[in-house]
């Protein structure tokens, strides 16, 4: 029940730090700024909403060690925000995919990736 309860949230969660992620990133390339560091903003936005909502509602740790899981969940994010700026160089330059088609996909690789650091790593039980 309670990986019910945990899914559930992280999709709700996950769709809304995914459209900060989204948002932004358009939004910053809209106004012209280069999609490399469009995408860099829009993902530490996106971070900090995630660590948030993931500690408090999706996982809902009692952690005592808060910086510990701070640093555990930075890293994580870090790690994953480097491969997506990575895997949208490669589908937009390299594979040529086009800009919209190429973030949509990165983001669900993403998310799944970043789940599953939480759920094994971070706030593990």
């Amino acid at each position: 029940m309670r990986l019910d309860k945990e899914l559930f949230w992280y999709v709700v969660f996950g769709t809304l730090t995914t459209i900060v992620n989204v948002v932004v990133y358009f939004a910053l390339e809209y106004i012209g700024v280069n999609y490399i560091i469009s995408n860099i903003i829009a993902w530490f936005l996106s971070v900090l909403f995630a660590y948030v909502t993931n500690r408090i509602w999706v996982f809902e740790s009692k952690s005592p060690n808060i910086l510990k899981e701070m640093v555990l969940f930075f890293s994580g994010r870090i790690f994953s925000g480097v491969l997506d700026t990575a895997l949208l160089y490669l589908f937009v330059d390299i594979l040529t995919l086009g800009n919209t088609f190429s973030k949509i996909a990165v983001e669900i690789i993403i998310t799944i990736l970043n789940y599953l650091l939480s759920k094994l790593i971070v706030f593990k039980d």
